[in-house]
């Protein structure tokens, strides 16, 4: 990296590290970087700089977000909680966690998530903290010891004195929100981005890694900042949950029903993300028996008018009061069944169900919708093999639950072209529409001598003696 000339033989030491560098795909960032930080007398970076620019695990990288943590906490004056080992040794870690700890690193995560540049705006009315409780009681209802009693519907986490082991937070940041240490890479390459830019002028072309700032509708969707971010952080590198714009029908704006569900989802070719929210309660009699939660389903592929179960891949959530993600098991390939009511076909004595489900089997659905999104239904997941195990609300039970639907939002995953795309399908069938509905009269012969016309005449007056003209 250093200004020698090509005819001078470089170190394989270097070679090697270069080629490291090179491998975490961030080798031009980096250059334009060292040119401002290298040393101007010798023009190089010493190599044990380059030495830590390899891929870690995803287990070390949970580490060192934990040290981060560890160490915003003793700057606060707040008692360690958090022990590491020596790097030698594994740099494992020990102690313990509270709840508003790890609602402490969140909000951290979710501050260094935001593109560095974007920073100096972060905050007011529009940028706040986002309400995240769903992934708090995720992690003390997983980590927690047993005995432990918790009601996500009525609970206050600052004042939780719940103690959860640093092995079993770390085991479930791994299983749930695999990808939040990339909130900390994406924050450390915009500073380097930053460092070699103009301090007046930033080139447009510079963003973070992953620019994972969600812009929802927080008054009237489903999917508000809280729930989109974490819903990203369980989702792979490959999606761009930046495009998640195009958002298709919500029931209480657009009506309800599988045929209004259906017109605005119908042509639109990408993964889509249904949000399911329903009440196990009466909704109108206000007590503490009303229970609101909210489920989601991930689809990898466009809705199928099918009689049958279809799909490639997807994964079910449960979002609200606790999050947690259900991935494919790889035993069944029983994703998604959308069935409309037949058109044009003869009697069928043994009818398919009509309406929306995922997993389970057809009668035994693990989620089940019903024709007029009224209902959606429940089931434990013994009946699936298609989607991991685990309850998709709390206290669910083995007994299928019945709940009220009280919402019903879907939003496109595949990004602007996807959606135009279905644009463009949905004026294309438009169009045939009308023609079809158009009658032209000029296509027929003569309209007086033809047999619809006869038969017309004899039908508004039958008696009518019809005169032959010679």
């Amino acid at each position: 990296m250093g200004a020698s000339s090509s005819t001078e033989q470089v170190p394989a030491e270097q070679r090697k590290a270069e080629s490291l560098t090179a491998s975490t795909g961030a080798l031009p960032m980096l250059q334009k970087a060292f040119s401002v930080l290298a040393d101007p007398q010798t023009n190089t970076i010493p190599l044990h700089s380059l030495q830590c620019c390899g891929r870690m695990s995803a287990s070390t990288s949970f580490n060192g977000l934990f040290r981060i943590l560890a160490m915003a906490l003793a700057k606060a004056g707040l008692p360690e909680k958090l022990q590491f080992e020596s790097d030698d040794d594994g740099g494992k870690m020990s102690g313990f966690l509270m709840p508003v700890d790890v609602l402490m690193l969140l909000w951290m995560c979710y501050i260094m998530s935001w593109n560095y540049k974007n920073l100096e705006s972060f905050g007011g009315k529009d940028h706040g903290l986002p309400d995240l409780s769903h992934l708090v009681f995720s992690a003390v209802l997983s980590c927690a010891e047993a005995g432990v009693e918790l009601n996500p519907w009525d609970c206050d986490i600052l004042s939780m004195d719940v103690q959860l082991p640093a092995a079993k937070i770390h085991l479930w940041a791994l299983k749930t929100v695999p990808t939040l240490t990339d909130c900390l890479s994406g924050y450390v390459h915009g500073k380097l981005e930053k460092s070699f830019t103009s301090e007046n002028k930033l080139d447009p072309s510079c963003s973070a890694a992953h620019d994972l700032s969600p812009i929802v509708e927080c008054n009237t969707s489903l999917l508000n900042q809280g729930r989109a971010w974490a819903i990203s952080l369980t989702l792979e590198k490959h999606f761009k949950w930046r495009d998640y714009k195009s958002k298709l029908p919500q029931s209480s704006l657009h009506g309800k029903g599988l045929n209004r569900f259906w017109s605005n989802v119908e042509g639109y070719n990408g993964p889509m993300l249904i949000l399911i929210a329903a009440s196990s309660g009466d909704v109108h009699n206000d007590n503490g028996n009303v229970r609101r939660w909210i489920l989601g389903a991930l689809t990898h592929q466009a809705f199928e008018n099918r009689d049958m179960f279809y799909g490639s891949s997807g994964s079910l959530y449960a979002i609200s009061p606790v999050l947690n993600v259900f991935l494919p098991s790889g035993k069944e390939k029983n994703f998604v069944y959308s069935h409309l009511h037949p058109t044009g076909r003869v009697y069928d004595p043994h009818p398919k169900p009509v309406g929306l489900a995922f997993g389970g089997s057809i009668g035994n659905e693990r989620i089940s919708i019903d024709e007029d999104f009224a209902k959606v239904t429940v089931r434990h997941h013994a009946v699936d093999k298609t989607y991991q195990s685990g309850s998709l609300f709390p206290n669910q039970g083995f007994l299928p639950v019945e709940a009220l639907i009280l919402d019903v939002e879907v939003w496109g995953l595949g990004g602007r072209t996807t959606k135009e795309m279905q644009t463009s399908y949905k004026k294309r069938e438009e169009l045939f529409t009308d023609q079809r509905r158009k009658v032209d009269l000029k296509t027929f012969s003569n309209w007086e001598d033809s047999p619809e016309k006869m038969m017309m005449d004899m039908v508004s007056d039958p008696n009518r003696v019809q005169r032959e003209d010679r």
